[in-house]
């Protein structure tokens, strides 16, 4: 089911926000100062041009420790990714989506776009895994939250 949703996707709309991903992170490796951005952004659009099948986790949840981008300088570069590139590309896969929920059959891939939207907000510190590892990430994180609130 994931091969023909990313073939539709890429087909109908994918491409257009996968390079737009792509040209905001060439963008941001020209400036030399935006090179961290630039590698988000590759990243992403790789995942802008096949979405189904792969989720977007914290990198936090996913090792368990924080490491630079997912710390105090990680926030710091997603609000400076706010400002200048996020809302563009969030508007982007806002309007994809408008347009996808016009119809019926384009309704999984109008949230699909509003996942996007959600990360183009603040990519600094996501990683792309696949559906089932974020499902056991999500359930290990819930199950130390449970023993956590046993133990008070």
């Amino acid at each position: 089911m994931s091969l023909i949703g990313n073939l539709i996707w890429f087909v109908f709309g994918g491409v257009v926000m996968g390079l737009g991903w792509w040209l905001a992170g060439l963008l941001a490796l020209i400036t030399i100062v935006g090179i961290p951005w630039a590698k988000a952004c590759f990243v992403i659009g790789q995942f802008a041009f096949f979405p189904f099948g792969k989720e977007a986790i914290s990198r936090k949840d996913l090792y368990l420790k924080e490491d630079i981008g997912t710390g105090p300088f990680g926030l710091v570069g997603n609000v400076i990714w706010f400002l200048f590139a996020g809302i563009w590309l969030a508007f982007g896969h806002i309007c994809s989506a408008i347009a996808c929920f016009v119809t019926i059959i384009g309704i999984p891939f109008a949230i699909q776009h509003l996942k996007l939207a959600g990360i183009a907000l603040a990519p600094i510190g996501m990683t792309i895994v696949p559906k089932e590892l974020a499902a056991a990430v999500r359930g290990q994180s819930a199950a130390a939250e449970l023993n956590n609130r046993r133990s008070r």
